[in-house]
């Protein structure tokens, strides 16, 4: 399996209504260095439709401005649809959102 497939595989385990950081997604996929990796592989999503991009986020629970399908708006109606709560900063509730 490639490093993006091992980024992928554990993007499509973040489960609807929850977020995971770029930082989480490095170290489950096996490098707690790849969190750059992530970012990249995300930015190139093969199939957003299948891959749920928009529930990685930055570690301080903000949204990523290079969010590709949409821009950052888009990025948040997604998790809003899915019961993502966001404090009044815009960032996500990271205490109550994060998948770990």
């Amino acid at each position: 399996m490639t490093t993006f497939e091992l980024i992928y595989e554990q993007v499509k385990s973040i489960p609807r209504g929850k977020v995971a950081t770029y930082g989480q997604i490095a170290l489950l996929a096996g490098n707690y260095r790849w969190s750059q990796v992530v970012g990249y592989a995300l930015h190139v999503n093969p199939d957003p439709e299948s891959i749920p991009c928009h529930r990685v986020v930055k570690k301080d629970g903000s949204l990523s401005a290079a969010f590709l399908f949409g821009g950052i708006k888009r990025q948040r109606e997604l998790l809003e649809g899915e019961g993502v709560i966001f404090l009044d900063d815009g960032k996500v509730n990271m205490e109550k959102s994060r998948m770990l």
